[in-house]
């Protein structure tokens, strides 16, 4: 067999599909636990004419954890304590699914101190992404109980 990289940034469906497919069947062989697509999570804040105007977005996973991508609110709405309430609806509706943690990621321009008053703690950082500030990944396991 003769092997060949090849770069492009148009990777087809059928390209995407056998690195998915032969990292799915690795997964499920180390896991022990049959590959399933996550479930979407969502908390949003509506307005008075049931319109989104912020909130949570992200999905739980058949490994027991949920993932938050993004969160948002209009800039008068931060600091009231609904970004709290949102992420803590996030968390109550992670553990319903029987997750054991979240994880999300921030940068350093945004909402890292937000996250760890709410006990998640930094368990990854990349400098410089984008230059001059720091990318962070946190977690919080939901299946310990608070001293």
């Amino acid at each position: 067999m003769t092997i060949r990289l090849h770069i492009t940034d148009q990777p087809s469906d059928a390209d995407c599909a056998a690195v998915r497919d032969g990292l799915t069947a690795f997964n499920v062989v180390a896991t022990g636990r049959p590959f399933a697509k996550g479930t979407g999570l969502a908390v949003l804040v509506r307005d008075e004419k049931r319109q989104t105007i912020g909130g949570a977005i992200g999905f739980t996973t058949p490994y027991g954890w949920a993932m938050i991508d993004l969160l948002w609110l209009p800039e008068g709405l931060r600091r009231e304590g609904l970004g709290r309430q949102v992420m803590l609806a996030a968390e109550h509706e992670a553990i319903a699914r029987n997750c054991i943690g979240i994880r999300l990621d921030t940068f350093s321009f945004q909402a890292r101190g937000f996250y760890e008053k709410l006990g998640y703690t930094v368990f990854g950082t990349l400098p410089d992404y984008p230059p001059g500030h720091t990318r962070y990944w946190l977690a919080k396991r939901l299946d310990i109980p608070k001293a």
